[in-house]
């Protein structure tokens, strides 16, 4: 349930190096402006190439920029979650490393009560960039809080738990509870040592980690539809 006011997914998050401490901000304002990332990124302008179709120059074009933005990041997904919740208390229902006019943010929703906050996390130095009330504009913010807390009650793996236990799979570049309002899962994306991309689910009482294969199926239905087209 992404509820970023800004909706661009762009994988990537790694702790690199060897466990080296990262300082977080804990101050800050709700409502606050954002401040600029401290990770920009380089315009890889990949020089148009207006009739390119091939899938496999795709593929190794996404799986490039994944891990040169993994190892441009230095902050975890769970450790983005702990300053955002040090920032803005409530409960972390999603985080995301997105792309914000060229520089990368960890954007984090909490809920508080039946309100909603967004808050935008450096993920080079893991400092607050921003925090504010995030009101969505179909008005829907009451059901969607009501859908979140009958999905978490009685949970015992929270977000962070769940991106530390993504972490076992690869980079963690995305935590997010399942839109369903049944949801017994975290979905947690990772991006591997090569750029390539998996989803995990992490079951919100036992922590057991097991790969979803919601998208495999998908692409093959795709696939299929592709294949049986004239």
């Amino acid at each position: 349930m992404k509820r970023n006011i800004v909706i661009a997914t762009v994988a990537a998050a790694a702790l690199i190096g060897g466990g080296s401490a990262v300082a977080f901000a804990t101050g800050g304002d709700d409502d606050s402006a954002a401040s600029k990332s401290s990770v920009q990124l380089k315009d890889n302008d990949r020089k148009d190439q207006d009739d390119r179709d091939d899938r496999k120059d795709d593929d190794r074009d996404d799986a490039a920029e994944n891990t040169a933005e993994a190892k441009a990041a230095k902050v975890t997904a769970a450790d983005a979650i702990k300053a955002a919740l040090a920032d803005t208390s409530g409960t972390a229902v999603s985080a995301e490393l997105d792309d914000e006019d060229g520089g990368l943010v960890w954007d984090v929703d909490i809920l508080k009560g039946k309100t909603w906050h967004s808050v935008e996390v450096d993920p080079g130095t893991g400092k607050v960039l921003g925090s504010w009330v995030d009101k969505d504009d179909d008005g829907d913010d009451a059901a969607d809080a009501a859908r979140v807390n009958s999905a978490l009650k009685g949970a015992s793996v929270s977000a962070a738990d769940a991106a530390k236990a993504g972490a076992d799979k690869g980079t963690v570049t995305s935590v997010d509870l399942d839109d369903d309002g049944t949801a017994t899962t975290w979905n947690v994306e990772t991006t591997g040592a090569k750029g390539a991309e998996s989803e995990y689910d992490v079951d919100l009482k036992t922590g057991k980690v097991t790969a979803d294969r919601t998208d495999d199926d998908h692409d093959g239905q795709d696939h299929d539809d592709d294949g049986s087209d004239d």
